[in-house]
């Protein structure tokens, strides 16, 4: 789906990561979120591959990535452990220091990334989050209607992969549809990739990302919490979504020591709702 971009598999240690590239110039990694793939930069990337070497990759669990079991700690879905594959994928195509623009559960593996290897990030853009932290800590009534899957998701194995793996292609159409603030923006050759990929084997990848989320990358956030990311860092956010719910540029003024950012009125799939205003913003930010 992404014109003018290669695929190939990089060895990360651990895991094997795919990813798809195109373009000259500056490192720029970017990353998706839950439930997709790769793919959601497919109106973003060819935009931004006309000045940086863009890398677009799936994460562990996700896409056409391998997805190791989880583990009792959940460890292995770690934001830690998910950055560390991407710091080997770029360093492994030559890589040392890199931009980084990430939606949804790629943005808090690039958060994380950018706090364990800040010599690695030189720009960090995140779109539609905030901290998973303050997600847990301000949680009430209405915030957990909303997000049902951060205790759904949670839940011991098997259970919810279980009651996802009975009715998979129901419940990505529904999460996608209940994200999606503008109808018919998802591109059903997009739709269709994310639906190829979500087989029980992501399934359980992506409800043991949730369980780390919950558990040891909690742990983790606590540690630095009082640590601001130190490079120039963009938010963008849906107005409608989280920017509804949270007062975002506070929350992410007290993250990040150079903060920009605005609201777009969209949903939550900013790059393929509102993809020429995703392309102007990260290509000024990154410039």
């Amino acid at each position: 789906m992404l014109s003018g971009f290669t695929t190939r598999r990089v060895d990360a240690g651990e895991v094997s990561i795919h990813v798809a590239l195109a373009g000259n110039g500056p490192p720029l990694l970017l990353l998706h979120g839950y439930p997709q793939t790769h793919v959601m930069w497919h109106r973003v990337a060819p935009v931004l591959a006309g000045r940086f070497t863009v890398v677009c990759a799936d994460l562990r669990g996700y896409g056409d990535s391998d997805k190791p079991r989880g583990g009792g700690d959940h460890a292995r879905y770690s934001k830690r452990a998910m950055a560390a594959d991407q710091v080997e994928v770029m360093r492994s195509l030559g890589f040392e220091r890199f931009a980084v623009a990430a939606h949804d559960r790629g943005a808090r593996v690039a958060l994380r990334l950018a706090r364990d290897h800040p010599e690695a990030v030189s720009r960090l853009a995140l779109l539609d989050i905030v901290p998973t932290k303050t997600i847990y800590e301000t949680i009430d009534q209405a915030r957990a209607t909303t997000v049902w899957r951060y205790f759904f998701l949670i839940q011991p194995e098997d259970l919810p992969e279980r009651l996802i793996g009975s009715a998979p292609d129901f419940y990505l159409a529904h999460t996608l549809e209940e994200w999606c603030g503008t109808p018919g923006a998802l591109s059903a050759e997009a739709v269709a990739e994310y639906r190829r990929c979500f087989d029980d084997a992501t399934i359980h990848a992506t409800c043991e990302d949730y369980r780390a989320g919950a558990t040891i990358d909690l742990v983790h956030d606590q540690a630095d919490a009082n640590e601001p990311v130190q490079c120039p860092t963009l938010v963008l956010w849906s107005a409608s979504g989280i920017g509804a719910a949270y007062d975002v540029p506070a929350i992410w003024g007290e993250q990040a020591a150079e903060l920009s950012g605005r609201p777009l009125d969209c949903g939550h799939f900013i790059a393929e709702e509102r993809p020429e205003e995703t392309a102007a913003e990260l290509l000024e930010f990154l410039s």
